[in-house]
């Protein structure tokens, strides 16, 4: 596999390769070397981990050695699985992913999970998605509110091309994605209900993040380049103009003291019902707040 002459001629198996991925990963110092070599096989061969082993006396075409080569060399750089394979799981959906986007994050699976569990399906309403990047909240929302109608804006024209190509291989239809600039652009519209992931880590912050996130992710989808909360206070002016009387605003917030510090900005006459909804983990990561 490291492409000498030596190996070209051999049979290269499934089990081989998996035996010979781990060790590799090992040696480059990957905390999970078995998983990293296994979900990169199983994309090739389009399979479950289950089937991977059932057929663990297969070998692999030329061409796919050639694929698999390349991504592993990809993945040694600590590039994300996700942007190699050029797909990502979110709510029991596979999304399109490239380096444009955020890899949708199972943290944000929780605001899918709380809308889920207050929204009637069979009520018809409008959301509006700001900073939508891949498409996640919104495709995870329209898969599961049929008949609710979604707007999901970003001021990245690559964003919306992937967002959209998600929406037509998964045939979701409630869900339109358009181009538009939060800080440039008037968004036209009332909705009922207004969610976000906007970009929350403080500029200061973004060298201590991971490798794989600070060298690969689009860093204007991880900060605003200051304090974290550049999109709250713009949400914050501009929400009781877009949303609805008595209706919501489900955003995502940072770890450590930013939730308090958003919370604040809707401490005002303008909002109310407003509070801190915890993760899994324990952790301030949505705020809820209610258009006066």
């Amino acid at each position: 596999m490291t492409g000498g002459t030596r190996n070209s001629q051999k049979i290269w198996r499934v089990i081989d390769l998996l035996n010979w991925g781990e060790k590799y990963f090992t040696d480059n110092g990957f905390d999970s070397p078995r998983k990293e070599i296994e979900i990169l096989i199983q994309d090739i061969l389009e399979c479950s981990r289950v089937d991977l082993y059932l057929r663990f006396e297969e070998p692999l075409a030329k061409m796919q050695l050639v694929k698999l080569r390349n991504w592993v060399q990809r993945r040694k750089t600590r590039e994300p699985i996700q942007y190699i394979t050029g797909k990502a799981g979110f709510h029991n959906l596979i999304l399109n992913v490239t380096s444009d986007v955020l890899i949708p994050r199972p943290e944000s699976e929780r605001l899918v999970e709380l809308l889920l569990s207050t929204i009637d399906k069979d009520e018809k309403i409008s959301i509006l998605d700001i900073g939508t990047g891949s498409g996640c909240l919104a495709l995870a929302l329209g898969k599961e509110l049929p008949k609710t109608n979604i707007t999901g804006i970003d001021k990245s024209a690559k964003a919306i091309e992937i967002a959209e190509s998600s929406a037509e291989i998964l045939k979701i239809e409630n869900v339109n994605f358009l181009q538009i600039d939060l800080f440039k652009n008037e968004i036209k519209g009332k909705y009922d209900i207004l969610i976000s992931n906007p970009p929350y880590i403080p500029q200061e912050e973004i060298e201590s993040l991971m490798q794989d996130v600070k060298e690969f992710e689009p860093l204007s989808a991880l900060t605003d380049s200051a304090d974290g909360l550049t999109f709250y206070r713009k949400i914050s002016e501009i929400s009781p103009t877009m949303v609805k009387h008595n209706g919501w605003l489900y955003l995502e917030v940072g770890l450590g003291d930013h939730p308090k510090k958003a919370m604040k900005l809707f401490s005002n006459e303008k909002f109310k019902n407003v509070e801190l909804i915890k993760d899994y983990n324990g952790d301030d990561r949505l705020l809820k707040a209610q258009i006066v």
